[in-house]
């Protein structure tokens, strides 16, 4: 806001004449008797043409409200899809930790546990199934200090 130009004013304008067609509209927000937590994660596998890295999203809510968001390339390559996937469904689930710890700590419980949503159907066999398969070593060791980092 130090140095504005022709660029910065012409978005302003913009955004004002949004704001004034928009008037009429707004948000309905009512308190609900149920805040359950629930979690829906996605990755693309290697999305990054450059650095082959994929991008995990993910996105936590507490009854109807979206109260946590993130989508950011993850740290490493995965190898597969089913690592992409799992990766960020760790990710979801850590935040879904962090989110019902706070609001333990507010002295607010949560009734019922945590439903993540992710769409990978071996990712689902595999967190189903720990006994059935070899995890590889790497995708179990990311989700145990994902899991660790709350607890």
């Amino acid at each position: 806001m130090h140095d504005l130009r022709v660029p910065h004013l012409s978005l302003l304008k913009h955004l004002l004449w949004y704001v004034h067609g928009t008037t009429s509209l707004g948000l309905c927000l009512c308190a609900l008797p149920c805040l359950d937590v629930m979690a829906y994660s996605d990755a693309d596998w290697a999305g990054c043409s450059d650095t082959w890295r994929s991008t995990s999203s993910f996105y936590v809510f507490l009854g109807d409200a979206l109260v946590s968001w993130s989508s950011k390339q993850q740290p490493t390559v995965s190898h597969s899809n089913v690592e992409a996937e799992y990766r960020a469904i760790a990710n979801a689930a850590a935040e879904s930790i962090w989110l019902c710890q706070l609001l333990g700590e507010l002295h607010y419980d949560i009734a019922k546990a945590t439903v993540a949503y992710y769409d990978n159907v071996f990712a689902v066999y595999m967190s189903a199934n720990p006994m059935h398969h070899k995890r590889p070593k790497h995708i179990e060791l990311a989700f145990i200090l994902s899991m660790n980092m709350f607890s």
